[in-house]
């Protein structure tokens, strides 16, 4: 399905006069709009291939109806959503999940819909129909010698995979680890998945990065062998300059400082980006902002200030990407609201007053620092969010319009009512 611009622009028309009133409103309580919605404009947020389907748990899938079957339809899915918000202009896709059987034809249909290929994500946290070993005791760390040969290898194959379609950076999250007390030796997995890492980082073309993930706990609930980002950063700065950590929001023990832990990897040069989602009580991978907004904002706070710090590029220096698994809302419109609430964050961080904050913090004037934080967190920014998306030609309320055209219907109507995404 494709969402004409004369839709959107009808849509946008009987909505324009409400938002021009509440855009007026906020530029004059803020001030200098202008920078901040060309920075709004410019910030893309990667859409993850999996996250297009219906997710579940170990209890049940209840899928939703007109999932994409293939890489095509996965593509059109995010196109869909870039049509609707201008801010999702990138897909990162899953191997063995979404391997091309045409190379050209899916980047020239990439293409049509404005799109780019972000992180390629490789799989060794399942057994696939055609390898020869299981994954079932770990991959880079298995003691056995060949399992860790054959995960290394699938690594390398989705370089490659990525290379011809433009992608420049690997995305590596192992489910490796123990459950039981005695059933790892610690420092030999350790050992085995670094010397893994090295073969795999070798593969790297020179303008490629990898990105390491970690992960606190599942599906191994004793020990993870890339459990924190201490470990992550001890990996990678063994690796070299092209290897960097990537922060899951949801993939921290219960009240971690993940501000105070983005600050310090952007400190030393090794964050490499996010996949952003939100929880409660674990990795639960909601929405982006449902739960924890301030905590976002936070992050994007050290974000800004430290990206600034550092002379970065706001939206092409770090890895922006979503990983969520929608088990009970239409994925599109979970995903829609996502970038919604990533793009708030991130208006709400632009808005703080650097300077006068800088001055807080050296007199120790915590009451103050406090009320410069908040003062921001708590300006309403949509319509900055909303004038972002009306100049370059996206909808004013994407949710809105997506209910309207009827889109998960026209879906249901063109793949089927028992339609499953691949790869889950």
């Amino acid at each position: 399905m494709l969402i004409g611009a004369n839709k959107i622009e009808s849509h946008n028309d009987e909505l324009l006069k409400k938002h021009q009133n509440k855009f007026a409103f906020t530029t004059s309580e803020v001030g200098e709009t202008e920078s901040i919605i060309q920075k709004l404009i410019d910030f893309q947020i990667a859409i993850p291939s999996w996250a297009l389907g219906t997710g579940g748990t170990r209890f049940g899938r209840f899928p939703g109806g007109g999932e994409p079957r293939s890489i095509e339809e996965k593509i059109e899915d995010v196109g869909l959503l870039h049509a609707l918000n201008n801010a999702s202009g990138a897909i990162s896709l899953h191997i063995p999940w979404d391997i091309p059987t045409d190379y050209q034809a899916i980047k020239n249909l990439a293409g049509q819909h404005g799109l780019k290929f972000d992180a390629m994500n490789s799989n060794t946290f399942q057994d696939q129909a055609t390898q020869e070993h299981s994954y079932k005791f770990g991959s880079l760390q298995n003691a056995n010698k060949a399992i860790r040969k054959q995960a290394i290898a699938h690594n390398i194959e989705v370089i490659k995979h990525g290379i011809e379609l433009g992608s420049e950076s690997l995305t590596v999250w192992l489910a490796d680890g123990s459950s039981f007390p005695g059933q790892l030796n610690f420092r030999k997995a350790y050992q085995n998945t670094l010397e893994s890492l090295e073969e795999i980082y070798a593969a790297l073309p020179s303008n490629w990065k990898l990105f390491l993930e970690y992960k606190c706990a599942e599906p191994n609930f004793y020990s993870t062998t890339v459990a924190d980002w201490g470990q992550s950063y001890s990996y990678v700065k063994k690796l070299g300059d092209k290897a960097q950590t990537l922060v899951d929001l949801g993939h921290h023990l219960p009240n971690a400082n993940i501000e105070q832990i983005v600050s310090l990897l952007l400190m030393e040069g090794k964050l490499g980006g996010f996949h952003f989602n939100d929880s409660k009580y674990g990795d639960d991978d909601l929405t982006a902002g449902a739960l924890k907004p301030y905590q976002l904002f936070l992050i994007f706070n050290e974000l800004v200030e430290g990206m600034d710090a550092r002379g970065m590029n706001h939206a092409k220096d770090l890895g922006w990407m979503i990983d969520a698994s929608h088990n009970i809302k239409d994925p599109l419109e979970d995903l829609l609201q996502s970038v919604e609430a990533i793009m708030i964050a991130y208006a709400q961080a632009l808005l703080v007053d650097r300077k006068a904050l800088e001055i807080a913090q050296e007199e120790n004037d915590v009451v103050k620092a406090q009320e410069i934080l908040q003062n921001a967190f708590r300006t309403d920014v949509r319509a900055l969010v909303a004038e972002a998306r009306l100049r370059s030609g996206a909808a004013l309320n994407p949710v809105a319009l997506y209910r309207g055209l009827d889109v998960r219907g026209n879906l249901i109507g063109e793949r089927g009512l028992k339609t499953m995404a691949t790869g889950l």
